[in-house]
């Protein structure tokens, strides 16, 4: 259930503030409570909090099973520094 929250903060910060949020096409409401959800973590199995950009992105890629980056990562280092 969300709830409101008044804020009092320097207006330079506010306004930096919606910049970054408005060009991160994020609202600043779920920028400072996404900062909020990561400064209060406390137990490891908590949900994960991700930007709403990583949120957009988890799932729209899918790798074969035997898939292994560290596998990749050295055949690309040996090719890279042969």
């Amino acid at each position: 259930m969300d709830k409101k929250l008044t804020l009092s903060l320097n207006s330079t910060v506010i306004e930096k503030a919606k910049e970054y949020a408005q060009s991160n096409g994020v609202s600043l409401s779920r920028m400072i409570e996404n900062y909020l959800a990561l400064l209060t973590k406390t137990d490891e199995h908590d949900e994960e909090v991700f930007s709403p950009t990583v949120s957009r992105l988890v799932g729209s890629l899918s790798l074969p099973d035997d898939f292994s980056y560290k596998g990749d990562y050295t055949d690309y280092l040996t090719e890279k520094y042969k």
